[in-house]
């Protein structure tokens, strides 16, 4: 799992579970701290389950993207992952996309 550097505006996160997923956000959360102008796009095809910690820190990096008037996509986001987001009535707050490409096709016309 690795961080690209999609373009100097654009950071594309590759996500598996746990503890993986922890750390990616953590690490996600330093860089934007260092560089708040980043569109991100979390690609969640690895990810299997996600707990309510996880939740919780997407919730904080969606805040901190958001703050920064940047976009946070989720992309390629797994069922079973998804209908946990949509039980607790998040899937209203995330931008998706159903893989990387479209994400980032999206980010790159809002850029022009």
């Amino acid at each position: 799992m690795t961080n690209q550097q999609w373009s100097d505006q654009i950071l594309v996160v590759e996500m598996g579970d746990d503890p993986q997923f922890t750390d990616k956000l953590n690490n996600l959360t330093l860089r934007l701290e260092r560089n708040p102008s980043l569109d991100v796009v979390l690609d969640m095809r690895e990810v299997n389950q996600i707990y309510s910690s996880n939740i919780s820190q997407l919730l904080r990096v969606r805040a901190a993207v958001i703050a920064n008037k940047r976009r946070l996509f989720l992309a390629a986001t797994r069922t079973q992952v998804w209908g946990v987001l949509q039980e607790i009535s998040l899937d209203k707050k995330f931008d998706v996309a159903d893989d990387v490409a479209s994400a980032l096709t999206s980010l790159e016309m809002n850029l022009k």
